[in-house]
């Protein structure tokens, strides 16, 4: 029988020579050793960054990076209306209407409509009416929209047919869902074009309350017969759920304010007039829903796994979701059925200074897909964009420093370290606006509405007040300048927001060199003493004027905030008196109007002066109608004026009563207006149309990524630091070679 032998390695022949085992491995493993390091040194040289997090094959291609920090919890567009689901969902359905990615004030323009919608007014007895017609002859507002022919959904399980035409999935017994845990699992799928029926079974499914739509009361004010039938569509899911049927068919029951005309055109009847309904339009609850999907979702087993529409949203947008993971990451991929769209061919010359219309014309979307990781703490983040990893990155407070600087004038800029990296700062007003509010049903600070005289005592109380309070100084302090002061309530971006010398608040600034001056202490001391408080005295006690302001604020980390605000009113020797609570006793007291004074803000709900202005309405008095109007102001030539802007389009006749109403505003200072807050956002070099969009949340197909220069960068700001390794290596080395010496000396004399 034939024998094989295996050659023994060196540090094996040791094993066989008790008197050398352990020095002989010794030399072995040093020169091994040696080896490795060299071999680090080598694999080090022009590979991919060793602790890259993503396949080493996606380095050069069309791929966003970034991360969410909180798991959305519903994706179904009838249901959600947080920022962190919109976030995704906007890349995947299409309403009718979109914002344009460039144009400011923010313009709506269509999206998978063929135009923009026609709007027909009609009265009581359904006669026509002219566009101009007087709002309150105005019975039905009647909007008429039509898409384009060609639409079709993404690929889905939902429209895949067998053979014999029936729908592969439906029904799906027990059997069919063994080892279907994912939307992955339905191999085969389908789609087919995108039809009007589509959005009227949306519309149809706000209504429904099972459904829990967070504007079906909103829209039950509005759309004609919306309340009627989501009762009668309850009353027929009640039957099915008795009868053992999860879904309820829609589309036999007839809504009269939302009707198909024909296959690419529908139309949606409001109750009176609402201007203000067109910009519901371009948002996720209007955008369509196929019966096919809502029906495949419904089916038994499909919820205990997770294969939901609050999971697998169904959608036309140039993106769908691949991988829906919310512990680990998020994945949005090309819909390879998306229709034509091209990047946008209008803009400012700002815009193309700054190389966002390079794209111009070009189809959309630039991206093969989009990676979301869950990052819940703010450190990792941050310090994974500095990595490269990351395409984009907030900045947040503990960061604020490393990233940007604030100059002497309140500029902000980034930090040298950023600008050496290639780091570009994108800064954005926000569509809000922060003020403090005066009630104006205190006597004090209100004055007597039966009384001009106390009237004018008030109204100089609030300007002399509102020239004192520096929000330069509050923006610059806890706001790390991330802010912009405000002349009045309507934020920049949104059509009748006066820039420049036209809108500033005259009663607490002028004009001077070019920029907005805040008047001097001196001016607001002088309207006090006007007011019956000289130095600050209040006549009939002799002593400093006390004024109380009501809070929600508490806690350590608003200590130094509301002292700033003591500081305030100290300058013009006011004593101004705290009183904290908690919010839900602070809303409380608003509503019975015992707060004197109080901060709020407001975010727009679209991008519309009315949404801005009716906070200072009267009929919509906190106190009286339980409204947003906080101040309780009521001035009747501004409500007068109120109720011809909010139905007006937006032109010169509009801007010209928006400013008097502003005026107006500024002159009895019901609010100190305040700032709009700015929001700060950083980018790498790589990163293409990256300009901040405050109202539009489908950006995601005008971004564009060079991939090949974020792998360049990857490999220089990652590069392995293999010195420690080498230097303990060398000292090995250094440590062994005295034991080898002496235990070859010691051989060499044995031998002799």
């Amino acid at each position: 029988m034939q024998t094989r032998t295996r050659r023994l390695w060196p540090c094996e022949v040791a094993d066989k020579l008790p008197e050398s085992r352990i020095l002989f491995k010794i030399e072995c493993i040093s020169k091994y050793w040696f080896a490795f390091c060299l071999g680090l040194l080598l694999t080090g040289c022009g590979a991919p960054p060793w602790n890259n997090p993503y396949p080493a094959s996606e380095a050069g291609d069309d791929v966003f990076y970034s991360s969410f920090s909180e798991r959305p919890k519903h994706l179904d567009p009838a249901r959600s209306y947080s920022s962190n689901e919109w976030a995704f969902i906007s890349q995947v359905y299409e309403p009718p209407l979109q914002y344009h990615f460039l144009k400011r004030p923010y313009q709506l323009v269509p999206q998978t409509a063929a135009r923009m919608p026609t709007l027909q007014l009609f009265d009581s007895e359904g006669r026509l009416l002219p566009e101009d017609a007087d709002p309150s002859s105005v019975a039905i507002s009647e909007y008429r929209i039509s898409i384009r022919p060609g639409i079709r959904y993404q690929p889905h399980p939902a429209f895949a047919r067998a053979p014999g035409g029936d729908f592969r999935y439906w029904p799906l017994g027990e059997q069919d869902l063994l080892n279907r845990f994912t939307l992955n699992d339905f191999a085969e799928v389908a789609t087919r074009e995108l039809t009007a029926h589509d959005y009227v079974y949306q519309i149809k499914r706000l209504a429904l309350r099972s459904n829990h739509s967070p504007i079906a009361g909103l829209m039950g004010e509005h759309i004609e017969d919306f309340v009627a039938f989501g009762k009668e569509a309850g009353a027929r899911q009640e039957i099915d759920l008795a009868e053992g049927r999860l879904w309820t068919d829609l589309r036999p029951i007839e809504m009269q304010g939302v009707k198909v005309l024909d296959r690419y055109t529908y139309s949606i009847r409001l109750k009176g007039m609402y201007p203000q309904f067109i910009y519901w339009l371009a948002m996720n609850f209007f955008a369509p829903m196929p019966w096919e999907a809502e029906r495949f979702y419904a089916q038994p087993g499909m919820a205990e796994r997770n294969i939901t529409l609050n999971w697998y949203p169904v959608g036309t947008g140039p993106f769908m979701l691949s991988e829906n993971n919310p512990n680990l990451r998020m994945v949005l991929a090309r819909n390879p059925n998306y229709h034509a769209e091209a990047y946008p061919g209008e803009g400012s010359e700002q815009d193309r200074q700054a190389g966002l219309l390079e794209d111009a014309g070009k189809p959309m979307p630039f991206l093969d897909k989009a990676v979301y990781s869950l990052e819940k703490e703010a450190i990792p983040r941050w310090n994974k964009f500095l990595q490269g990893y990351y395409d984009n990155s907030g900045i947040a407070s503990d960061s604020f420093d490393e990233a940007i600087q604030i100059g002497a004038s309140g500029e902000a800029r980034l930090t040298p370290d950023m600008r050496a990296k290639g780091i570009e700062l994108d800064t954005a007003v926000e569509t809000s606006v922060y003020y403090m509010g005066f009630n104006m049903r205190d006597p004090v600070v209100g004055g007597d509405r039966d009384d001009p005289q106390d009237r004018e005592r008030a109204r100089k109380l609030r300007q002399a007040i509102a020239i004192a309070i520096d929000w330069e100084e509050y923006i610059s302090i806890f706001n790390n300048g991330r802010g912009e002061p405000a002349h009045g309530p309507i934020p920049p971006g949104i059509f009748g927001n006066q820039g420049g010398e036209a809108g500033i608040n005259p009663v607490v600034y002028r004009w001077h060199k070019g920029r907005a001056e805040r008047r001097a202490l001196e001016e607001a001391k002088q309207l006090l003493s006007e007011a019956g408080y000289p130095d600050g005295i209040d006549p009939g006690t002799g002593t400093a004027l006390v004024l109380y302001y009501d809070t929600a604020l508490a806690g350590p980390g608003s200590k130094s905030m509301l002292q700033w605000y003591v500081k305030q009113f100290q300058k013009l020797g006011i004593q101004l008196v705290v009183r904290s609570t908690d919010y839900n006793r602070f809303q409380e007291k608003m509503l019975k109007g015992s707060a004197q004074i109080f901060s709020w803000g407001w975010n727009a709900d679209y991008p519309d002066p009315e949404n801005f202005l009716f906070l200072l309405y009267g009929p919509n008095s906190k106190i009286e109608h339980q409204g947003e109007n906080a101040a309780n102001f009521s001035h009747p030539e501004f409500d007068r004026l109120f109720d011809r802007m909010k139905n007006m389009p937006n032109g010169a006749e509009r801007q010209a009563l928006i400013d008097r109403m502003v005026g107006l505003l500024q002159q009895e200072s019901p609010w100190l207006f305040g700032f709009f807050p700015k929001g700060f956002s950083l980018h790498h070099a790589w990163y293409r149309n990256a300009r901040p969009h405050l109202m539009a949340n489908n950006t995601l197909k005008y971004k564009r990524i060079d991939g090949e220069l974020r792998a360049r960068k990857q490999r220089d700001w990652n590069r392995p630091v293999l010195w420690p390794v080498i230097v303990l290596g060398v000292l090995l080395l250094i440590s062994v070679i005295p034991a080898i010496r002496d235990f070859r000396a010691r051989e060499r004399s044995r031998a002799r």
